[in-house]
């Protein structure tokens, strides 16, 4: 077998001979009895993969080690005997990795280094349970590939298969449904809208997840232009989702009553603000939208003279913090609603830069601190008003 050992450039040298020294103490905790994972992460500038997951896989009766190379486009895959293993998990941390977690039976041990080369390494006692060693392990995917809204929009084959062109959406599609079965749990949801939802993929996702967990569940997509309306509508009856529909309209339009769940991906700038406070004044139990565009209160930023100016003070930064405070006073007045609520990466930056989702979790329970928190969050930065705060 020929080992990955990428050439280390002559300044690296002397940090590749510290490393090489201070892991040893990691590797040599590795045996074949106790191994159960490891991940290999926060790669180097210059490093080709993401992280790599390893795992004990039996093949053919006999122990290998499975190492998957996660990609910006693809996860690839090679097996090791553990005496390989230990070799190429020293080139790894030497050539295209900082973090290392290792996990045994009897302990987790993390290695860490700094840019400049200074290594820690942290143990802790552990009762882990070695994991399946079945080579053909499937990866769960909440949205199947043979679903038919797949092949009716031609990401899938007849057979059932996620052609090459449409990995990249498969896997957004899969991402996203993962977090909005996190989101409601096992409730069964009756009635969710779509407020501005274009070409449908993530709305037909959504359906069929949730048809799968309530066959009467309606789901209505609101859709400006009236091209993708027709073709979704198509798409829907072509896929046999019978409640699953779409309608023409904007979201300051739409009317929305007695509905579970509100959901606006991509609403540009004050679009969200109308979905969300659509969504309350409904009483909607579960909210969730990735916003696009801040403009309202960017253009409403830099009328104070504060020691936050310099934050303000290039358009790039004060594009970046009129994102940061819109969505934070969207987040506090859902707060101030009853709401639960989270912000996250929604999806990978890769697939667009407008990556942060907010979701809110009907409580009950109304935050009244989150309306002082907003009026100081205004006082700092000059704003007379968030849009959401008038809509409310």
């Amino acid at each position: 077998m020929v080992l990955q050992c990428p050439s280390v450039p002559r300044r690296q040298l002397c940090s590749y001979i510290y490393t090489m020294k201070t892991t040893q103490d990691l590797i040599s905790a590795i045996t074949e009895k106790n191994f159960v994972q490891a991940t290999i992460h926060k790669p180097r500038p210059y490093s080709p993969y993401k992280k790599i997951a390893v795992r004990p896989v039996k093949i053919d009766g006999r122990m290998k080690y499975q190492a998957t190379y996660t990609t910006a486009l693809q996860d690839q895959v090679q097996n090791f005997s553990m005496d390989d293993l230990k070799i190429q998990m020293h080139m790894w941390l030497v050539t295209n990795f900082f973090f290392a977690d290792v996990k045994t039976t009897k302990e987790d041990i993390q290695l860490m280094q700094s840019p400049k080369g200074q290594v820690t390494i942290n143990r802790k006692k552990a009762f882990n349970k070695p994991k399946s060693t079945d080579h053909d392990r499937k990866k769960l995917r909440l949205i199947p590939q043979d679903a038919p809204f797949l092949r009716a929009l031609g990401l899938a084959s007849n057979q059932g298969r996620i052609h090459s062109h449409g990995q990249k959406k498969y896997k957004q599609i899969n991402r996203y449904v993962e977090l909005m079965s996190s989101l409601i749990g096992d409730d069964k949801v009756q009635k969710v809208i779509d407020m501005g939802s274009g070409k449908g993929y993530l709305t037909f996702a959504l359906y069929e997840y949730l048809q799968q967990q309530n066959p009467k569940v309606k789901v209505q997509g609101v859709e400006l232009r009236q091209d993708l309306v027709d073709k979704c509508n198509a798409v829907a009856k072509k896929s046999g989702y019978k409640g699953l529909s779409f309608v023409q309209g904007s979201i300051e339009d739409a009317k929305v009553s007695k509905v579970d769940m509100v959901i606006a991906l991509h609403a540009c700038d004050i679009a969200t603000d109308m979905a969300i406070a659509k969504g309350v004044k409904a009483g909607a139990k579960y909210i969730a939208v990735a916003p696009c565009c801040h403009k309202q209160i960017r253009k409403a930023m830099g009328k104070t003279k504060t020691v936050l100016q310099p934050l303000i003070a290039y358009g790039i930064l004060k594009e970046r913090q009129a994102e940061m405070v819109t969505d934070t006073i969207r987040a506090l007045l859902l707060q101030s609603e009853g709401y639960k609520t989270n912000v996250f990466e929604f999806i990978d930056l890769e697939h667009t830069a407008k990556n942060v989702m907010i979701t809110g979790v009907l409580s009950g329970k109304k935050i009244t601190k989150a309306r002082r928190e907003i009026a100081d969050i205004k006082a700092e930065f000059g704003i007379s008003e968030h849009y959401l705060e008038t809509l409310l």
